[in-house]
């Protein structure tokens, strides 16, 4: 029998060989022997390739010179093919030709950034799901009207009736009016005048909505879709927004025009520099509405430079001073053929001060605003720090600003929230810091949600970080939202009870007189009410006076034929009335109507009339 054909086995390729040898049980053999071997077997004609399977005769086997070190060698001429132990070979080059079978392209991230129609309709859908949260939170806060409320709706009121009818006005609303009263109480009336209370604060809730989907619009083109949407949801959540949305006053439809002219700001950034005059009679008139709103004005003018810079340069400063400039003269004419500069003294540069600490006032902001206060600050920073706004290397507009313009940009906006908080505590008086608030937030939102993002992270890294802040900021102003409609009484049984003594010409003493001529103003008017924060009594010889001696002297001669304290606007002053109708035999005590407040604490209204 004789013996098979030796085949020849391709040996084992080791990767990491780098001097050519191979290794077997005593070490180290030259490569050179090897080769020599397979030179020999070349020259007989036989050998282990695949050059043509030319095979030695039967019968008659090779003289194979065999590494004498090498193990498992076969020892006789008829034994089969030697097994060599692992050797490594030199790593052979690849050829140059083109291989047949390429790998694709992978790209270097799974999406970009880029517009596009889906992106659109998704963010539009997720904003239409925040503003319904909004609109819900606001609509379940139910009570009568505020003092605030009443007031600027019974004005307008007398207003349209005067433009009407010429019946007299009652006061000089100018000299004491936070915005103009040709304005907003006069279009809150006319919604009034057809829905009601709720019709009125319908149109507050439209307003805030349209600022909440502005603020999403503007901070879009500023940064990216998730970044508006967190701030469209932070700003819908806080106790301002929730409160101003279902609040018949000023503030609501400033808030939304400060918001559309942000937008207009950020949409003409590319336009031709005159463009940006569209801006200027949306701040006049939202200055006109909230005197208030011109501390947000210089904010405007900055950020007119801040988002054309990319596009202009330095020309830029000429789109921020024609907006500066174009708002200054459009004011000074309404100054000029308007009488409110009175009340912009009266309630703005000249207003009163307070008592209230600045630490309180301090404490208080914070409680309100501060954590979307802190998620501005947070992301004004990471902004500096890192400008680009996405994961994807492919993303739309990867070249971004420079770390001075984004440092400038977080400052301006994030810094604007603080401008409310400065002038209370300059003015020592928390009167209506929950509102002013909201101006603030308004432009911060922007780098909280730079903010929240960031702390969220990469391909949305770490979700329950952001989803626990936003549930944070939720629960504090759905808790705050029902305190503060909590703070005042429903005047519903005092309106029932006070009714059947109005009189067309009687004298009435009220600590929120406003609230019965509201709801009472087919049988009185504001003229025949004075108010427990202030007096000008007459005496019989003409003589004017004010403060507790006013009022002691007019209870103590009849002036009054109604005394109504509830003890919550002036409790100090109320008491001393109390005092000083029960010491007066003049008065009596006709009803004491207990109330509750959601908020916490209990009361009673307490109505007095003249006996003779």
């Amino acid at each position: 029998m004789t013996s098979r054909p030796d085949h020849y086995t391709p040996q084992p390729y080791d990767p990491y060989e780098d001097d050519g040898s191979w290794f077997n049980s005593d070490g180290r053999a030259p490569r050179q022997q090897y080769q020599q071997e397979q030179y020999q077997q070349a020259e007989h004609g036989y050998g282990y390739g695949y050059d043509g399977g030319q095979h030695p005769p039967q019968g008659q086997q090779p003289q194979q010179p065999y590494a004498p070190a090498v193990p498992q060698q076969p020892q006789s001429g008829h034994d089969d093919q030697p097994t060599y132990a692992l050797r490594t070979v030199q790593y052979q080059q690849v050829p140059d030709d083109e291989p047949g079978y390429h790998i694709p392209e992978t790209p270097d991230a799974g999406w970009d950034d880029t517009p596009s129609r889906r992106r659109s309709w998704v963010s539009r859908g997720v904003l239409a799901v925040v503003l319904l949260i909004q609109a819900v939170l606001s609509l379940r806060l139910s009570n009568t009207a505020f003092q605030d409320e009443a007031l600027y709706l019974a004005a307008g009121h007398n207003i349209m009736e005067h433009w009407a009818n010429g019946t007299p006005l009652h006061s000089g609303y100018e000299s004491y009016f936070s915005g103009s009263p040709m304005l907003y109480p006069v279009v809150a009336a006319v919604v009034d005048g057809y829905f009601g209370l709720s019709g009125a604060r319908l149109l507050s809730l439209v307003c805030m909505l349209g600022a909440t989907a502005l603020l999403y619009s503007f901070t879009r083109r500023m940064f990216n879709e998730r970044v508006a949407l967190v701030a469209a949801a932070l700003f819908a959540v806080t106790q301002p927004t929730i409160v101003l949305g279902w609040f018949a006053t000023y503030d609501a439809p400033a808030i939304f025009l400060l918001a559309l002219a942000a937008w207009i700001v950020v949409r003409t950034n590319k336009a031709p520099a005159i463009a940006v005059l569209l801006a200027a009679p949306v701040m006049v008139l939202a200055v006109a509405v909230k005197y208030a709103s011109a501390l947000y004005v210089p904010t405007l003018v900055v950020l007119a430079a801040l988002t054309a810079w990319h596009h202009k340069g330095w020309r830029c400063l000429l789109r921020a001073s024609l907006l500066g400039l174009g708002t200054a003269a459009l004011a000074g004419v309404g100054l000029m053929y308007t009488d409110v500069l009175a009340g912009v003294k009266q309630t703005t540069t000249n207003r009163a001060h307070g008592t209230d600490t600045a630490v309180s006032l301090v404490q208080k902001s914070a409680e309100w605003g501060g954590l979307m206060f802190a998620a501005a600050v947070a992301g004004a920073v990471a902004y500096t720090l890192r400008g680009r706004m996405n994961e994807s290397p492919r993303s739309h507009g990867l070249a971004g600003p420079g770390w001075r313009w984004r440092a400038l940009t977080g400052l301006v906006l994030a810094g604007t929230a603080l401008l409310a908080p400065a002038y209370q505590i300059h003015l020592s008086t928390s009167v209506s810091l929950y509102k002013h608030l909201d101006f603030g937030l308004l432009f911060a939102a922007p780098m909280a949600g730079v903010g929240v993002i960031r702390l969220v992270g990469k391909h949305f890294r770490y979700p329950q970080l952001g989803i626990l802040l936003w549930v944070t900021a939720l629960c504090l102003g759905v808790s705050q939202s029902e305190w503060r409609f909590g703070l005042w009484p429903d005047s519903t049984p005092l309106v029932k009870a006070i009714e059947p003594y109005m009189k067309p010409k009687g004298k009435y003493l009220g600590a929120t007189y406003e609230v019965p001529v509201y709801y009472l103003r087919d049988k009185t008017d504001q003229d025949q009410w004075t108010s427990t924060y202030g007096i000008g009594y007459s005496d019989r010889n003409g003589t004017i006076h004010h403060g507790q001696e006013g009022y002691r002297l007019a209870i103590q001669a009849g002036y009054f034929d109604l005394v109504v304290l509830d003890g919550i606007a002036t409790p100090d002053l109320e008491d001393y009335l109390e005092q000083q109708v029960t010491r007066n035999g003049s008065y009596r005590l006709v009803g004491k109507i207990p109330f509750e407040l959601s908020s916490g604490g209990t009361g009673s209204y307490q109505i007095w009339t003249k006996t003779s």
